[in-house]
């Protein structure tokens, strides 16, 4: 992987409190997917984030040392099918202002850690669940992954080119940006309310379907206003339109264009050289003409002189890069985007604060290795299980 030359700060290096969420404490039910997300962008704000480990495991099939969804936190291993486990983490939760699971619906409850076993310790508690279909509705026992809960709420279908199937967004858009992000806004609004005078700590049941369904509001107006058409590759903004889209380049490569208003379209045709060439904009029955000029334009030169071209200009225009290609871009470099910590380059923490700048300031936690650590800190009997503890059943909740 490409590495950044930005230097990531140290912690004597930084000043302010650490982020703006310095002093919060949060108890992660570890899992996979939008769950541990969510904690790690608390964690990157600031916040001091207890994961709570399973022994066997319940992460990525990868070292957890690169589990980068881990930064910024600490680890403490309990067994929640062990007699001792409900209560170490009802420990851990007394003193917890945020906690965070992705269990299927009724899991914690039976494992004695849910909503009114921890709320009982500590009534001011905010409890975020993170799932795919929600904590009620008839699929909420049911299994599923990010790609299935964008497909229902119709976000999946928008994606890709017309007469093609969908194209899959990774997952991004489900997981992350419908999960985990819709799961920190809950808890961080619970915690203002909990905070309040005469507040008190609550539930948030945080669902992929609510969140993906949620970022498409804009489209639905636009349908609504019969200014989208409900299928892939028709649309302004899917594809459709010839000046936003992406476009191959001499060596394979590709450019992605985004010249919507007039003013950028004009400069964009003018450094391709087809002002003379090209129907007008608005001509809505030539698109189909105005994209094979453009096309064909574009495959005359590398994405390399492509952006020379367009660097300098406000068309609006802007190279595909890859993963390993993005932390080098001379924009992303200079602003710190990714940063190097422990040997790996990374995104590095987002949004920015001027007073309370955050860091990355620890590598992903390995499973238990914070044991002693949390237990003083958090003045917690124990955060480590006893010599001969035994779990009844191997492994964790599911």
């Amino acid at each position: 992987m490409a590495e950044s030359t930005a230097k990531t700060p140290t912690a004597a290096e930084t000043p302010g409190t650490g982020g703006p969420l310095a002093g919060v404490r949060v108890v992660e039910l570890a899992g996979i997917g939008p769950g541990p997300f969510a904690a790690m962008l608390l964690a990157d704000l600031g916040a001091d984030v207890v994961r709570v480990d399973r022994p066997g495991g319940a992460g990525l099939a990868i070292d957890p040392a690169y589990d980068l969804t881990n930064r910024n936190k600490r680890s403490v291993l309990v067994d929640l099918k062990a007699e001792d486990g409900p209560g170490r983490v009802l420990d851990l939760v007394e003193r917890a202002d945020i906690l965070i699971e992705g269990y299927r619906p009724g899991v914690a409850e039976r494992l004695g850690v849910g909503p009114d076993a921890c709320l009982a310790r500590n009534p001011r508690l905010v409890y975020g669940r993170m799932t795919g279909w929600g904590q009620e509705g008839p699929l909420a026992q049911r299994a599923g992954h990010d790609i299935a809960y964008i497909a229902v709420t119709g976000t999946l279908g928008m994606i890709g080119k017309a007469g093609e199937p969908p194209a899959v967004p990774a997952n991004l858009v489900g997981d992350y940006a419908g999960g985990s992000l819709y799961l920190v806004i809950g808890v961080l609004a619970a915690l203002h309310h909990a905070r309040a005078e005469g507040g008190a700590g609550q539930v948030v049941d945080a669902a992929i379907v609510d969140g993906a369904a949620h970022l498409a509001t804009m489209i639905h107006g636009m349908m609504a206003a019969g200014g989208w058409q409900d299928r892939r590759g028709a649309n302004l903004l899917d594809g459709g339109c010839p000046f936003y889209g992406v476009y191959e380049t001499a060596d394979g490569q590709y450019m992605a264009v985004g010249a919507l208003e007039q003013r950028f379209y004009d400069r964009f045709i003018e450094l391709l050289g087809l002002e003379e060439q090209v129907p007008a904009r608005k001509d809505f029955a030539r698109w189909g003409e105005l994209r094979d000029a453009v096309a064909a334009c574009f495959k005359t030169r590398t994405r390399d002189e492509w952006t020379a071209v367009f660097e300098h200009s406000d068309a609006c225009v802007a190279p595909v890069l890859s993963l390993r290609e993005a932390p080098a871009h001379p924009h992303l470099a200079a602003r710190a985007t990714f940063v190097e910590h422990g040997g790996i380059t990374q995104p590095a923490p987002a949004p920015r604060f001027a007073a309370t700048p955050v860091s990355v300031r620890r590598g992903p936690a390995l499973p238990g290795a914070d044991a002693a650590e949390v237990a003083r800190d958090w003045n917690v009997p124990s955060a480590a299980p006893a010599a001969g503890r035994q779990s009844r059943q191997p492994g964790g909740p599911s």
